[in-house]
């Protein structure tokens, strides 16, 4: 039987998605490119060999157009002969890129493959490949009347639907900047950062990360999805939903190798983890943001496992209600959660993210000697990706 196994992965720092970020003066070709060149050097593989490229990226337009995952590939000075594709399941792409990327691996379509994603969203910003345009279409919303709503409502809908605090939002994002500068200062995300040069000098750390972060001053926060109109149309909501409780808007890339295990241990690479199981949902796209829920059920049950026997979960803080919503339902040990922090402390490039929660997802298994880990994440329109991990190295 062939088994995909995870050779090593590297992400960027993530950078604020903002004019003076640190990532800002980066063109997303050369960020994604250093981070195949920097694989290639941690792995000492012959990108010759590489298979392919799957490349997650949400906004596709700009400087993010025309297949970015190619153009960095040849950014990255890789042989021609080294194909590409990109793709995008919303803030799951990359998670998607390297489930597709084992999945063939497991089909016998590849030996060796990368697979990751960039997202820069202060250059490329959320939307920008819909300003004026109808992306829904006359059959859709004939279905759907209303539309849809933005995220932050939604992430406002399940606090309520699942009768989520305000305090235990801004308790939940507390720990996650806490556990995040903890995993920093003791040197266990470091492995994962390959440092960017800029014109401004090197960047090695996570730009989010907000170290003086208390629930008193979480608590002070306004709520930043207050709407009219959306509250007479969902009287339930409770407008508790800040930017501290929410995950950040960021810059950053990040790459993994994939390769059949066999072929990994005779080209002498050392394999961390195997990729063992696959699940992708959909779920109410007006909630949309709960697919993470019947993903992860679906995964279990493929997997012939239970919640209990996950030795650590890398669940994407895409709003603190999303994660606490799926810990009411799923009911985890809750201290073996992102256990170094998430997206709230770290940052969400909604295209690269799941590369980084790969990376915890690993380094939290080998810390802890687990065995299992579970990876999910939601995803725009209702839906949800889940992975499976089995710690080897």
């Amino acid at each position: 039987m062939r088994r995909a196994v995870i050779i090593d992965l590297v992400r960027t720092p993530f950078g604020r998605a903002r004019e003076n970020g640190v990532l800002a003066t980066c063109h997303p070709v050369d960020l994604y490119a250093h981070m195949l060149k920097a694989l290639v050097r941690r792995t000492g593989i012959d990108p010759a060999l590489v298979e392919d490229v799957i490349t997650g990226c949400v906004i596709q337009v700009g400087e993010q157009a025309a297949n970015i995952g190619r153009q960095a590939v040849l950014a990255a000075g890789f042989p021609e002969s080294v194909p590409a594709v990109t793709l995008d399941r919303k803030c799951g792409s990359a998670q998607q890129a390297m489930d597709f990327a084992a999945q063939g691996v497991i089909a016998g379509a590849y030996d060796l493959v990368i697979a990751g994603g960039v997202e820069m969203m202060g250059l490329v910003p959320m939307r920008a490949n819909r300003l004026g345009k109808d992306n829904l279409g006359p059959l859709l919303r004939q279905r759907y009347p209303d539309g849809f709503v933005h995220q932050g409502i939604s992430a406002e809908l399940i606090a309520a639907r699942w009768n989520i605090s305000r305090k235990s939002q801004d308790l939940f994002a507390e720990r996650s900047h806490r556990l995040a500068a903890q995993a920093e200062d003791a040197g266990l995300t470091a492995h994962d950062i390959a440092p960017v040069e800029t014109p401004a000098g090197l960047v090695s750390r996570d730009e989010g990360l907000r170290r003086d972060t208390n629930v008193a001053k979480l608590a002070e926060l306004k709520a930043s999805f207050h709407d009219p109109e959306m509250a007479t149309r969902y009287p339930q909501l409770r407008w508790s939903v800040t930017a501290g409780n929410s995950s950040q808007v960021s810059d950053g890339a990040g790459a993994a190798l994939i390769a059949e295990e066999r072929t990994a241990r005779s080209l002498g690479l050392t394999p961390r983890a195997a990729l063992t199981h696959f699940a992708v949902s959909g779920d109410d796209p007006i909630l949309m943001l709960t697919g993470v829920v019947p993903a992860t059920r679906k995964l279990l049950g493929r997997a012939g496992i239970d919640i209990g026997d996950i030795d650590a979960f890398e669940v994407n803080e895409a709003f603190a209600s999303v994660v606490l919503a799926w810990q009411k339902e799923l009911k985890p040990d809750p201290e073996r959660v992102n256990m170094f922090g998430g997206a709230i402390a770290l940052g969400h490039p909604v295209g690269a993210s799941g590369v980084r929660l790969t990376g915890n997802l690993l380094r939290a298994l080998e810390k802890t000697g687990g065995r299992y880990g579970l990876q999910t994440m939601c995803e725009s329109g209702g839906m949800a990706n889940a992975t499976l991990v089995e710690r080897l190295a």
